[in-house]
């Protein structure tokens, strides 16, 4: 005679093909019932369009006839429940943060940090309400860029709940992984906590009110960026480039994890990245050291926005180390062709932002 406790021993044994996890243990194998040598019981799966649907079934019909009884009858109802959503639980506690934005890359090394910073900066000098989060988790910047290295970030209670207060500068309101962890020493995180980390940022500091927020990510279009596209609801995505074919590549994969049908983000646009070298002293002139055109071929053929061209000038980079972005206001200067592309990268990327909302709501 079978019984239940046989059938959740056997099944026991029987592992999700994706988590290595046993379906007991994930709690897939619900309703189990036995009558005779007749077994019944539900395989609840994560979505109806499971691939691994029919592998996980013919493992429990195995299971059950290699360790309880080779005649058993096995019926197998495939059955799913709605899974909770992380976005909306980021949209029910931050109702303030309107639009989020996220800087990413193919590959490192393109200046992705540098855009998202003076961004941010061109953001806040139009009056909005600004926030950017350094994402970039194995490689934190954003301190150093806004020298703000050493501060302390304190607790801000809110009813019953203790929230982290970012630190503000230039009018703009900034976390960092990179406030509590030692700046000399690599982070030896594994994906998962990786990824439960930039969950904590952003889910536990409190944001208030927010018309933009700039989240730095990390380059490459793996695991952490996939978790991260997947838990905030972004409003869309701006990919980072150079002019260069073997950077252009990388920008390709990019504009597919955030096409993905589990992420489906909008690509607001490219910015290609060191587009052309302006000296100083002649800031007329333009020499294309990495190629020419290259982003704005690309984004012609993929029918995305190009948001804007930055150059490469050496003040972009002393700016940076010295805490002072570039896209900050300079009245002394008139005619700033680096502050100038960042402030059309802004305004470009407001209105593709107007264009994501307005399509949104029609629907």
């Amino acid at each position: 005679m079978i019984t239940t406790t046989q059938i959740e021993m056997a099944l026991g044994h029987v592992n999700d093909p994706d988590l290595g996890r046993s379906l007991t243990e994930l709690g897939m194998i619900e309703n189990i019932k036995v009558d005779g040598l007749k077994v019944s019981f539900d395989l609840v799966l994560t979505t109806p369009a499971c691939p691994m649907k029919k592998k996980m079934s013919d493992d429990c019909i195995n299971a059950i006839h290699e360790l309880v009884d080779r005649n058993a009858e096995v019926e197998i109802n495939l059955t799913s429940k709605p899974q909770p959503d992380p976005k909306a639980d980021f949209q029910k506690e931050f109702t303030g943060v309107k639009n989020i934005i996220a800087v990413a890359s193919g590959k490192g090394g393109v200046g992705k940090s540098t855009v998202a910073a003076n961004l941010a900066v061109s953001l806040a000098k139009s009056g909005a309400k600004v926030a950017l989060v350094d994402a970039d988790i194995y490689g934190p910047s954003i301190p150093l860029m806004f020298h703000i290295e050493g501060e302390e970030v304190y607790g801000h209670k809110v009813g019953d709940k203790t929230y982290m207060l970012p630190i503000e500068k230039y009018g703009i309101k900034l976390m960092s992984v990179g406030f509590f962890v030692d700046a000399d020493k690599a982070l030896a995180w594994r994906g998962p906590m990786a990824s439960g980390a930039l969950k904590q940022l952003l889910t536990e500091t409190w944001w208030d009110e927010v018309d933009y927020m700039v989240v730095d990510m990390p380059p490459g279009t793996g695991d952490i960026q996939l978790t991260l596209a997947q838990t905030i609801p972004v409003t869309g995505a701006i990919i980072v480039s150079t002019p260069q074919q073997v950077a252009l590549a990388d920008v390709v994969r990019g504009v597919e994890l955030f096409r993905n049908e589990s992420v489906n983000i909008p690509v607001l646009g490219f910015v290609e990245n060191m587009a052309y070298f302006t000296p100083a002293e002649l800031p007329q002139n333009k020499y294309y050291i990495f190629g020419n055109g290259g982003c704005r071929r690309l984004a012609e053929e993929m029918n995305i926005p190009l948001l804007g061209e930055i150059p490469l000038v050496q003040s972009i980079a002393e700016s940076g180390d010295s805490g002072k972005p570039a896209a900050l206001f300079t009245p002394d200067k008139t005619n700033d062709p680096v502050r100038d592309a960042f402030d059309t990268l802004a305004q470009n990327t407001i209105r593709e932002i107007c264009k994501v909302v307005k399509g949104s709501e029609k629907e």
